[in-house]
């Protein structure tokens, strides 16, 4: 079984897609980065100095990312939430978001399924999704 995310991105209530070119751009500075076929929706694999890895893909503006690994790659994944503006769809339903964001959200999901953090840290996410067996940035 494998550990996925989503990031979305939302404005005056209605999704609103993540830009391939700000992906693209903050990756090619962070990572080791394979662009898929442009016929399909964008992939891209990062890997991190310790080695830790993730596959990402980019459809309809929402980027889903699977099976992080431990490992420093959470750092450039964090990096790229902040980066992009996006907040975390968790495996168990609840919305990670910046607090800037809630007023962005679609009707009655502030109340029921977002988690509206200051910031979207490293720890925000253990905190929110875990516990994990492992912290997350160490491999």
């Amino acid at each position: 079984m494998s550990f996925g995310l989503t990031l979305y991105r939302f404005s005056g209530g209605e999704l609103a897609g993540l830009s391939a070119d700000a992906i693209r751009d903050f990756l090619a500075r962070h990572s080791d980065l394979r662009t898929g076929v442009s016929t399909g929706p964008e992939e891209f694999r990062i890997r991190a100095h310790d080695g830790s890895e993730a596959e990402l893909s980019l459809c309809d503006g929402v980027l889903a990312v699977e099976r992080p690994q431990a490992g420093a790659v959470w750092d450039v994944l964090i990096g790229l939430v902040t980066h992009i503006g996006a907040g975390i769809l968790l495996p168990d339903g609840a919305f990670l978001c910046p607090e800037g964001m809630r007023g962005e959200l679609p009707d009655g999901m502030a109340d029921d399924a977002a988690v509206c953090v200051p910031e979207i840290t490293l720890d925000a996410v253990e905190r929110i999704a875990g516990p994990f067996v492992k912290p997350l940035g160490q491999r």
